[in-house]
């Protein structure tokens, strides 16, 4: 297991780098035109129920291609795994990243605050993965989604000059992507498949 979590970090590190750039220059847009800090909250509140079904989505037919497919753990899998490191992903990383660069962030958790929006989006995943349980264009959605949530989470909740601050910010949107996507697409999942491991094309 440890191997392959290696080597799936190894293999979607360059494009999570290229999702990252690509947060960076939308920050840089942002920034740039003096976008209002509730116009990035709007965008954020967009983005990050977008990735909880993108994650769900990839999550959950994860675990249904590997495994015997039982629905009770495919919606708790799904769901665990996306609201969870999704949260983790766009919020927590993000805000602890501010904070270390000593940014007056506030904190916001999207599927409280959006209860109403993520959660029925996580149980549309669900089903999206379980029925069709394909993840190669799911998970690049993921990736990109989750990013520009992340970036938006900064510019929505922390208040400081970020031009200068633009190259440590690429550090912080790397790692909110490629660790926790790549937790919640491939090694979560993995860890409920058991010794016996069926695959379903």
């Amino acid at each position: 297991m440890l191997r392959r979590i290696g080597i799936e970090l190894a293999r979607h590190a360059p494009f999570t780098a290229a999702g990252a750039v690509s947060g960076i220059v939308i920050m840089a847009i942002v920034v740039l035109v003096k976008t209002p800090s509730n116009v990035s909250e709007t965008i954020f509140y967009i983005l990050h129920p977008a990735h909880v079904l993108f994650s769900a989505i990839v999550t959950t037919a994860m675990y249904k291609r590997y495994s015997t497919g039982k629905l009770w753990a495919a919606i708790l899998i799904g769901y665990t795994g996306s609201v969870g490191i999704s949260t983790l992903s766009d919020s927590i990383i993000p805000y602890l990243g501010g904070e270390s660069l000593s940014i007056n962030m506030e904190f916001h958790i999207g599927f409280i605050e959006k209860w109403w929006l993520v959660n029925p989006l996580a149980f549309l995943g669900i089903a999206i993965g379980y029925l069709r349980p394909t993840t190669k264009l799911p998970h690049a959605a993921h990736v990109f989604l989750s990013t520009w949530a992340s970036l938006f989470y900064f510019t929505a909740f922390g208040a400081a000059q970020w031009l200068p601050l633009l190259p440590l910010i690429f550090l912080f949107l790397f790692l909110a992507v490629w660790i926790p996507c790549c937790v919640s697409d491939i090694v979560y999942p993995h860890l409920f498949l058991g010794g016996a491991q069926h695959h379903h094309d």
